[in-house]
């Protein structure tokens, strides 16, 4: 059990186990800006034959590693094609915008799943004429955070990525949870990869490093990739320390995902069974680690009940508009998940039952 209160806000909320610590401890260190620390080649490296791409970049976060991959793939004056609730559209500050020059346009996702219409693609992509941007990027995010951690097909993968080889446009992935996809489809995260130009995930979400992502694809990118890493302030010197819980992670935490998924849906399952009209669980089936929980939309003091109940009962989750975030990781064990679950069902029912 977790001492206070459960937290379930996010799988970024992990503290490094024993082994990682002594990882981290034990890690040589150089001068990463020098490109002699040997931790942080030997993560590289392990990333890139990961995804299967030539080379990786090791970066201090996954908004880094998404703006850095806009930086290598457009110019100023560019435009870049994403969904409208991805987290480079919507939780990275308007990066894209505010730091190359980059507009993004927005697509809906019709099946509010990350999805967007590989027709719906094609009909955004801008002429070549004088007057118009240039189309030069697809964002695609795996899993999609804000439809519940679902996970993108890969034939729909394929789907957009030919779209791009046909119209000249790069496909970036944000992967930021790109292994628990991997996981929960029984599959490779490099076939995954496999269509995309460039591929983003972190260590720092599931797989329980404290800090840092890997940026993977072509060597020249990553070499441009360095270059801007360090304009914005991303060369850390030692940071092999960082590096060698990275290199852990993805050696020993990977698998472990499918118990993470495994806790899901038994929430799920439990909100699911609760007898009040208007209860939502996303997604349905639940798909990896996350469980979103939508308040009755015709009971506007549902949603501030709940999250007073939640406190009470010692879970913390994160509410995003009227909704509950529950995500589960490595820090919660069998026994914390089944006393999440109880404590969260009563919530449920404590707040809305009249």
């Amino acid at each position: 059990m977790m001492n206070g209160p459960i937290d379930l806000r996010s799988d970024t909320v992990t503290r490094p186990d024993a082994a990682m610590y002594r990882a981290m401890c034990d890690a040589p260190l150089g001068d990463d800006v020098f490109g002699d620390d040997p931790t942080v080649k030997k993560l590289e490296e392990r990333a890139a034959a990961l995804l299967g791409k030539e080379a990786a970049l090791f970066v201090p976060s996954g908004t880094m590693g998404n703006a850095i991959a806009v930086a290598v793939h457009c110019r100023p004056g560019d435009e870049m094609i994403v969904e409208r609730t991805s987290h480079t559209y919507s939780f990275e500050c308007g990066g894209s915008a505010r730091l190359w020059g980059v507009q993004a346009v927005p697509l809906d996702s019709p099946g509010g799943d990350g999805r967007l219409p590989p027709a719906a693609i094609r009909a955004a992509l801008r002429q070549d004429d004088v007057h118009l941007a240039r189309s030069r990027l697809v964002v695609l995010e795996q899993t999609h955070n804000l439809s519940g951690g679902r996970v993108l097909p890969p034939s729909y993968v394929e789907e957009v990525a030919a779209v791009c080889r046909s119209a000249g446009l790069a496909l970036h992935i944000d992967g930021a949870r790109i292994f628990n996809a991997a996981v929960a489809l029984g599959m490779k995260a490099a076939d995954l990869a496999r269509p995309a130009d460039t591929v983003m995930f972190c260590v720092s979400k599931g797989l329980g490093a404290p800090a840092g992502s890997l940026l993977c694809g072509p060597q020249a990118l990553m070499g441009e990739g360095r270059r801007v890493r360090k304009l914005l302030g991303g060369g850390l010197r030692q940071v092999g320390v960082l590096a060698g819980a990275g290199l852990h992670a993805i050696e020993n935490n990977i698998d472990g995902l499918a118990r993470d998924h495994d806790h899901a849906r038994a929430l799920g399952e439990a909100l699911n069974a609760i007898p009040i009209p208007g209860v939502r669980i996303r997604p349905w089936p639940i798909e990896t680690n996350m469980v979103y929980l939508d308040p009755p939309a015709d009971r506007p003091e549902a949603a501030q009940r709940i999250g007073q109940a939640l406190t009470r009962r010692g879970i913390a989750a994160v509410k995003i508009g009227a909704s509950f975030r529950f995500v589960f990781h490595r820090d919660i064990d069998d026994s914390t998940a089944r006393a999440a679950c109880g404590n969260i069902r009563e919530a449920v029912l404590e707040a809305l039952m009249l």
